[in-house]
This record gives structure tokens, sequence and C-alpha cells, in this order.
């Protein structure tokens, strides 16, 4: 892919994600009400895209439950704010097995594991114009966990997402992630010219160093759309970096709890100083509108 800048910026927020950053500040959103709130706010701040988890409004801990889904994107669109709703499927593909010595039987209190059907549940409720698929397996190292997606399970909610005319935005935390969504695009199971999100410096992904950043652009076809993220202090350098590279930006309380050292932050802060940075290099935000028929999205009532 060419190395060049691109002057058509839009912005996604990742609302609140499924880690475990509840109790570590007070503006991670939890409930439904609260989820939908942050994400209007960061859509009034300059984001054209929310990307959506929810969580139990009680503890705070990442749920899959659809009632919660439909009540969070019921509230987004009742609102007079006009956003692009990006739901996640990451969900449901946790596998803790035992000590090292002894694997199984898994470790039943993390393990989470369902079928493509069952996670792809709330999506076919809400019928989002974005959902996301994690195009791969990796270990994780928030706990001893691994995100499974197997190539039958991606295959299998790929082919539903399609049939549900929901966009999907591939999510590639490194390169054989790449190498395997241009494989679906290939078998017809997604769309071409496909959307991409670099999931950059997530422990034990690719690493957020601009030589490994490059190897994944490098790695995306030249007429795919492309965002990327990365963690904590290095969230804004990453959005600087990746509209230096033709991509887009992903900034928001999933990725990031801080506006700076010691300063927590709110979702719109995060989208308000990212949108500064894209506007300081001189390209310009584009809002939802302009999104949409860039990526040819198409907005779909609920079941």
């Amino acid at each position: 892919m060419p190395l060049e800048m691109n002057r058509e910026v839009f912005i996604t927020c990742p609302v609140t994600g499924s880690g475990g950053t509840q109790d570590r500040s007070p503006h991670v959103p939890r409930s439904p009400k609260e989820i939908a709130d942050s994400a209007i706010e960061a859509a009034k701040a300059g984001a054209a895209i929310v990307h959506c988890h929810v969580r139990d409004p009680e503890t705070g801990v990442a749920s899959r439950k659809v009632e919660y889904y439909r009540e969070v994107t019921e509230r987004i669109r009742d609102s007079d704010t006009d956003v692009i709703i990006n739901l996640t499927a990451g969900m449901g593909g946790d596998l803790v097995l035992g000590s090292p010595e002894a694997p199984l039987p898994l470790n039943e209190e993390g393990t989470d594991m369902a079928g493509a059907t069952e996670r792809m549940e709330h999506v076919a409720v809400c019928r989002p114009e974005i959902c996301t698929l994690d195009c791969g397996t990796m270990n994780f190292a928030e706990a001893d966990y691994v995100m499974t997606n197997t190539p039958g399970m991606l295959r299998a909610m790929a082919k539903i997402m399609q049939d549900l005319g929901v966009r999907i935005e591939i999510e590639a935390f490194d390169t054989g992630h790449l190498w395997f969504a241009k494989q679906l695009v290939k078998e017809g199971l997604i769309d071409s010219p496909a959307m991409v999100q670099l999931c950059m410096g997530v422990p034990w992904g690719a690493p957020d160093d601009l030589n490994t950043f490059m190897a994944m652009v490098n790695n995306i076809p030249s007429d795919w759309t492309f965002s990327a993220f990365s963690l904590g202090r290095n969230e804004m350098p990453m959005a600087a970096a990746a509209v230096l590279a033709g991509g887009n930006v992903r900034v928001g309380l999933e990725d990031n709890l801080y506006l700076e050292k010691g300063m927590l932050a709110t979702n719109a802060q995060l989208v308000e100083r990212a949108a500064r940075i894209v506007t300081d290099l001189g390209a310009r935000i584009i809002g939802p509108e302009e999104v949409r028929q860039k990526l040819k999205l198409e907005k779909r009532a609920p079941k």
C-alpha cells in the first residue's frame, strides 16, 4: 500500500470495551444508558462511528446480553445526533485453560465459548451498520486466556454478517489476521474493498512501534479502507501515524483512560483531542453521512 496521507479522515470512538477498566475510571460507562449517552457525546465531539460493547450495569463486567445491546442502539437512534453504530462481535470466544500442568478441564469461571449464531444474535436483533470480526486467535495478557476465532468460526460469522447486510470491520491484531482476512475476501465472505481496524500494541498481538505498524499497513490492499489505534499513552501518536499512513483514527475509553498523565478522560475529550491532531495535520474530519457514502453503508431498522 503506498504511503500517502489521508486528507479526509473519520474518527471511530470505542465507547467502553470489555476489559477490566470499569473500576479504574468513573468515566467508563456501564449501563446501556451511560454507554449510549457517552456515544452521543463522542459523536457531538466529532466521531462519525461509535464502536459499542455492553457491560453489566451493576458490576461493570463485560456482557453479551442482547437486551443491553438493544437498549444502547435504540437510545442512540432515538437521539437527535446522527452517528454510525458499530457493534462488537468479539464476545463469546474466551477460552481459559487450567494450569500449565493440567490444562484440562477448562476453567469454567473464565471460559465463555458460544456458537456463531449465538455470538451474532445481538447483531441480528439490532442491525447495526457495522460490526467487527476479529480475524484470528491470540493470547491476551489482561488475563491468562485465549481469544479463540477458528477459521471455521470466522467463516460462519462472516456469512451471517453478510446475510444480514451488515458491513464487516475486520479487526487485525497481527499480520496473519490480515492474511486470513484477504482469504475471506477471496472466498466472497467479506465484500471487497474491505474495511480494516489495525489493533496495535495489544499484548500479545502486534506491538505498536512504527516498523510493525507499517508492516501491517503494507499488508492491506490499496483499495481497502483502514483505521488504526494503540493503547494508553500511545493512543494519540498512533492517531497521527494512521493519518500520515493513509488511514483513519480510533480513540476512546476502550483503548485509553487518560487525556494526559494523571488526568482521566471522557470519550468526548479523547475525540476532541484526536480531531485537533487530525486538523493540525491539514486533514478534514468527515461526518457520518460522508462516511456512509464512502463505505456504502445503509441505515437499517432493528428487527
